[in-house]
């Protein structure tokens, strides 16, 4: 694919992503009054392009070309076995166990110093909507994918099952960061939703909610918050630099 088609994609995509949400935003605003053009929306837009005109190119570019090493971790027979299972119980246990990972390395992420200098830049948030989630250091990209992806990857999981599985996931998490509330009752103990990672926005570092799709994960180790509120503030305690250029630097800047 040419440049020129990755533009028009990328554009494409903004297009999509701002006719959905928008609307929804609108008719269920978790913070009312919240403008499309809010504080530092340019910054997230930056993010935005980054992601999809440079940083995804570089990343499918090193798996299509050191994708195959991941073929020879675990014996032929037992990828063949996974392979041959039914298509739903496929996603089931991707789904199942890309939860299990992330939750960890997600929670991880906010416990050691290293991994937050990159983490925060996504916190750094001080409004959240559905461009927001795009805020994200590149090195903290490779680190979420890696998570996400790669042991199912190894398991040896078809690809039809995990790119199917890898676009739902991206725009749920579009949908988790929108500033839209709407109550799912019970169901929140199930189904994820942006009631709950609101609150992992919280000005709080360790508010919880790590998990993505689905909060179990945070119910059975003890990290699930949903008051009936959105927090007061979300964003970060530390100084940090508001543009894009300053957000991609300040984490690999390891002198104070």
């Amino acid at each position: 694919m040419d440049f020129s088609q990755t533009i028009q994609d990328t554009f494409y995509s903004l297009m999509f992503l701002a006719i959905v949400f928008i609307p929804m935003e609108k008719a269920f605003p978790a913070w009312k009054g919240q403008g499309i053009f809010r504080r530092n929306w340019f910054t997230d837009l930056c993010f935005y392009l980054g992601q999809y005109l440079l940083w995804s190119s570089l990343l499918i570019w090193t798996l299509s070309r050191f994708g195959f090493w991941l073929d020879d971790i675990l014996p032929t027979t037992f990828r063949a076995m996974v392979q041959s299972q039914p298509t739903w119980l496929q996603i089931t246990e991707v789904v199942i166990l890309s939860d299990f990972i992330i939750y960890w390395g997600h929670r991880f992420q906010h416990n050691n110093e290293f991994l937050w200098r990159f983490h925060k830049v996504h916190h750094s948030a001080e409004q959240l909507d559905w461009l927001a989630s795009y805020r994200e250091h590149p090195l903290d990209s490779v680190y979420t994918v890696g998570l996400i992806n790669l042991p199912a990857f190894i398991i040896g999981f078809p690809l039809e099952t995990i790119s199917g599985f890898i676009a739902f996931r991206g725009i749920w998490a579009i949908y988790i960061h929108s500033n839209v509330r709407i109550s799912l009752g019970p169901l929140r103990k199930l189904i994820g939703s942006p009631e709950l990672h609101h609150w992992h926005h919280d000005l709080a570092r360790d508010r919880g909610n790590y998990a993505n799709i689905s909060p179990i994960m945070d119910i059975l180790f003890g990290t699930y918050t949903c008051p009936d509120h959105e927090p007061g503030q979300v964003g970060i305690k530390e100084h940090f630099p508001k543009n894009y250029v300053g957000q991609l630097l300040k984490p690999l800047q390891f002198w104070k």
